[in-house]
């Protein structure tokens, strides 16, 4: 398919749905271009929604994208996008789907795509994720809230993330996994909070069908556990965007308030822009502000919106 649009959107989580909901709502054209590979995925209910608490992530990417979809002015795809860049002042998208290509031109273009979850090399992490072990303490602390629970975490903000877990459960045990990341004064913090610090390595976790049981050091010993947060590491992967894009230490894409990336007619929403992961309900939200800053920025709107949200 060839085509000519407004507004692109790569990416159809929250914050893609959102952007192009609000776009399609401001009479833009707008095509809406996915591959349905969600980080979220394995995860069995969101949370935190509002109207929508415990729904199945999944589901809640079908109603968003039957919402859009439903517009005239919208068109959805399935797609891998490949390449996005200006030719002649327009913004080109091109993408391939089982042997069918989108090649589409637009006067702007929004990045929604999320990040690429890195999870310690832990063999038996992935069959627990998304039932015992999760990632966002804010979605999913609730369910797990007074439990014996593994902090995961090879990263420097070790700390504060070990307290945030702790406020959910006074039973925790922080794994390092023998990544050199904590200071004196971190685990001075930690012990005052009546955190376990482990900073041996780590073998694996075990359980078995019934879920999670606890996690099995170098070792040998076992720590018996019945859930687990982890810090993975997130990478945006953008090399197919043909744009000088500032990006973050973390390769996050640095965009204003409302998303513009400081490349005219480009844009950045959601996960993939500072400070990383937020709960699903933020991600849409972001998404709505960007939608009205694209469109006031085609209409030349620009500084009546800098006004309205200042």
């Amino acid at each position: 398919m060839t085509s000519v649009y407004d507004v692109v959107v790569i990416g159809a989580g929250p914050a893609g749905l959102s952007a192009a909901l609000n776009l399609v709502r401001a009479k833009r054209t707008v095509l809406l271009v996915d591959a349905n590979r969600p980080r979220n995925a394995a995860t069995l209910r969101s949370h935190g929604f509002v109207t929508r608490d415990g729904i199945s992530p999944l589901e809640l990417r079908r109603l968003g994208r039957d919402e859009v979809a439903a517009y005239p002015e919208a068109t959805v795809v399935q797609a891998v996008v490949d390449r996005v860049w200006q030719d002649d002042g327009a913004w080109r998208v091109h993408g391939t789907w089982r042997g069918a290509e989108v090649d589409a031109t637009a006067r702007a273009v929004l990045l929604a795509t999320g990040l690429r979850e890195e999870f310690p090399a832990l063999p038996s992490l992935r069959a627990f994720y998304g039932t015992d072990v999760h990632s966002c303490v804010e979605c999913d602390g609730y369910d797990k809230a007074g439990e014996p629970l593994a902090f995961l975490c090879e990263t420097d903000d070790v700390v504060d993330r070990a307290l945030l877990v702790g406020s959910w459960t006074d039973d925790l045990v922080v794994y390092t996994n023998g990544a050199a990341v904590l200071t004196e004064a971190g685990r001075d913090r930690l012990v005052a909070a009546g955190i376990r610090v482990d900073e041996r390595p780590v073998a694996d976790l075990e359980g078995d069908r019934t879920g999670m049981t606890g996690v099995r050091l170098a070792d040998g010993h076992v720590e018996p556990r019945s859930g687990a947060f982890v810090r993975p590491l997130w990478h945006a992967d953008l090399d197919w965007v043909e744009a000088d894009l500032d990006r973050d230490a973390a390769g996050l894409v640095r965009v204003d308030r409302l998303g513009r990336t400081g490349v005219d007619g480009l844009y950045a929403v959601g996960d993939i822009t500072p400070p990383g992961p937020e709960q699903l309900i933020v991600a849409a939200g972001h998404g709505a502000s960007t939608a009205a800053a694209v469109h006031r920025d085609l209409i030349g709107g620009l500084e009546d919106l800098r006004d309205a949200v200042q």
